[in-house]
């Protein structure tokens, strides 16, 4: 997939035109990330808005004593970094490979050009804001109102609508994330994501197969 193809998947930059899209390919450049680089930290200056090529990416918190929270996993298509480049305050985040990746990668400068000139850029950008922010506040509120059992099955449930495939018979397959990932996602341990998956396992609301997480409607209903 050349730049163009891909710009043309993110939500912000679907509605510009051939030539617009082809203006802007020109403006950006791919950067490559070896498995567990840091693309950037927490606190720095933001001078770019990134683009998924291939692989993933996480975005996490990590606190002073080292403990990690993850606010979400992104695939291609998926961009960030944006937040620091529209309000010129320091990245709120850490950004960091899961995986090897490949990034495309559009500079300050340009990016507020564009966003400027393209009243269809903003209108999309605030569209994709606020569904992150949705997905903020439902996070807030597992954490907050939900015991570690909830959390875990809530973040399973979560991963397999973003993420999974929904097959024939109704179910979801999607990517077997870690169970420290999974951990970090909910602030609880590695042990107790275990012990909880092995029991969703056995009351035959999940199946794991390989590397996949398999979930049954019933689980969809039950914590839905």
């Amino acid at each position: 997939m050349d730049d163009r193809e891909l710009l043309r998947t993110v939500p912000i930059f679907a509605e510009l035109s051939d030539d617009d899209t082809a203006a802007l390919a020109r403006l950006t450049s791919r950067r490559r990330y070896p498995k567990d680089t840091v693309v950037f930290f927490e606190n720095e200056e933001g001078d770019s808005l990134f683009v998924i090529v291939e692989g993933r990416i996480k975005v996490t918190i990590l606190g002073d004593d080292g403990r990690e929270i993850i606010l979400s996993v992104l695939g291609p298509g998926d961009f960030f970094g944006e937040m620091a480049l529209l309000d010129n305050e320091p990245r709120s985040a850490t950004a960091i490979a899961v995986e090897e990746s490949e990034l495309l990668a559009l500079n300050r400068a340009d990016f507020q050009g564009v966003v400027s000139e393209k009243a269809s850029i903003t209108t999309a950008l605030i569209k994709v804001l606020t569904q992150r922010l949705r997905r903020a506040n439902h996070q807030i509120s597992t954490l907050a109102l939900l015991d570690v059992y909830g959390r875990v099955a809530r973040v399973i449930l979560d991963m397999a609508r973003e993420e999974g495939k929904r097959l024939k018979d109704g179910r979801i397959a999607f990517r077997r994330a870690t169970h420290q990932e999974i951990a970090n996602r909910i602030g609880t341990t590695r042990e107790t994501v275990t012990r909880m998956l092995k029991d969703l396992e056995r009351q035959g609301l999940i199946h794991i197969e390989g590397r996949e997480i398999i979930v049954q409607p019933d689980f969809e209903k039950s914590f839905d």
